[in-house]
């Protein structure tokens, strides 16, 4: 028998149809729907007189255009009202459950591990880039287009094409101050915004393996940043601890069944792969990115790489986002002032990254000319910090701790970084106006971002 890696182990588990020359018919084992990238696809279920295929593996919430303001009911910007109050009467008509304000409301990529309803070995969809957070289950996850997601709630199913694979491996141990967000931006930073296109990887090495299952979510989390399909970690003890005792894992005996089964999806020895790469991280210190994409990114101990380090294909984009983010080549990320900085997103805004952040701020003060904006990825999580008195840890400190939602991730909502102002941020993308038109962004760790509010300029926590 032919030895399988664990992503083609999924994809042949998952085919309903596969003639030649065509794409495949796979089948979708869940759904996760927000109030974005879904109107559409209701109205074409409406269109067809079609209903849901099984609403018992859908999982529904609002998190991108909702305020995380207090009264986050009154929803100011037209636009963002519609579609919220659109995903309500969407998810009624269709007897959909609405993790709605109260029902444990967060971030769709946060609050669908906490439900435990991400297994190993599934197929899991949304309309959402990163959906590949969920691969760090063992979890085929990727994100899909808005008539896609009316074929999967139609039908279960979409038109895949069979990916390439590539083989990603970690190796050493990460020192003090260095966490999962500065791994794979090391990785995006390596390999480029599109090297790795058209693939799905598999992470593996002793890094990945010593990393808890909300480490595991933030380095699945950017993996589209650097243009593959998806990406996802093997199943392990971590896993299984983590999922045991959540509402949607198996009960009792089962669940022993089920671990049965999931370890069945790991890579087989000796296993293929269309790519494979290695990186040694044992050395790397906190990142943080310097121009427009999340492959523009340096270890802060570093500088902006000089004009005749580029290629002629990524010096013009070069060019263009440092005069974006008013910096130049050669410069020093160290000590550059500052105006914003946020923890938060479906990237690093789980009660870990909160921890984090509260640990580094416990009896300082946020520097003045910063606004920092601390905003949990769920209800949960932001009960759990409420538990643990980190909430009170922030607001001491003179950070905005705030309700639940995408918030400053993207200008979407409310929450918005000024125009020419400059921002720290845990979240994943730092593309033009992304946190606000006008707004700079750099991309960094919670623990990078929490120093940095702090002193009111980039630095790391080696300075407190």
């Amino acid at each position: 028998m032919a030895k399988k890696n664990i992503i083609e182990k999924i994809w042949d588990a998952h085919i309903v149809c596969q003639k030649e020359n065509h794409p495949a018919i796979l089948a979708i084992d869940f759904l996760l729907m927000h109030e974005v990238t879904s109107p559409q696809a209701f109205q074409i279920l409406r269109e067809k007189g079609l209903k849901p295929f099984n609403t018992n593996r859908i999982l529904a919430t609002i998190d991108h255009s909702i305020p995380t303001r207090d009264d986050r009911e009154n929803i100011y910007d037209e636009t963002a009202r519609k579609q919220v109050e659109t995903m309500r009467q969407n998810c009624k008509d269709f007897n959909i459950f609405l993790h709605d304000y109260g029902h444990n409301q967060g971030v769709i990529h946060i609050i669908a591990p906490e439900f435990g309803v991400i297994h190993p070995g599934a197929t899991v969809v949304c309309g959402d880039s990163h959906t590949a957070t969920h691969g760090a289950f063992g979890a085929l996850s990727f994100g899909i287009g808005t008539s896609e997601v009316s074929h999967v709630l139609a039908a279960g199913c979409l038109l895949q094409k069979k990916p390439k694979t590539m083989k990603v491996e970690f190796k050493g141990k990460l020192k003090k101050g260095v966490y999962a967000k500065d791994v794979i931006l090391k990785l995006i930073s390596t390999i480029g915004t599109g090297g790795a296109t058209g693939y799905v990887i598999e992470y593996s090495g002793e890094t990945i393996r010593n990393m808890t299952m909300d480490e595991r979510m933030t380095i699945c989390n950017m993996i589209i940043d650097c243009g593959a399909r998806a990406g996802l970690i093997a199943p392990d003890e971590i896993t299984y601890e983590y999922l045991r005792d959540k509402e949607g894992a198996p009960k009792g005996e089962k669940f022993n069944e089920a671990i049965s089964y999931w370890e069945t999806f790991k890579s087989d020895e000796g296993a293929s792969y269309d790519k494979q790469i290695l990186i040694d991280v044992s050395n790397l210190t906190p990142m943080v990115t310097w121009g427009t994409n999340p492959g523009q990114a340096i270890e802060i101990s570093s500088h902006i790489p000089n004009a005749d380090s580029f290629s002629e294909t990524d010096k013009l984009a070069a060019k263009q986002a440092l005069e974006y983010v008013g910096l130049d080549y050669g410069q020093s990320l160290k000590k550059l002032p500052i105006d914003w900085a946020f923890v938060g997103s479906c990237t690093n805004g789980r009660i870990e990254d909160l921890r984090i952040a509260a640990e580094i701020v416990r009896g300082k003060k946020i520097n003045p000319n910063v606004t920092f904006y601390v905003v949990p990825g769920s209800e949960k999580v932001r009960n759990q910090a409420i538990k643990e008195g980190l909430d009170k840890i922030f607001i001491e400190a003179g950070c905005d701790f705030r309700m639940p939602g995408c918030s400053l991730c993207l200008g979407m909502n409310d929450d918005r970084v000024p125009s020419g102002k400059r921002c720290i941020s845990s979240s994943n993308r730092n593309f033009r106006g992304r946190q606000g038109t006008g707004s700079r962004t750099h991309l960094a760790s919670p623990a990078t971002v929490a120093a940095s509010a702090l002193a009111g300029y980039i630095t790391t926590i080696e300075n407190f």
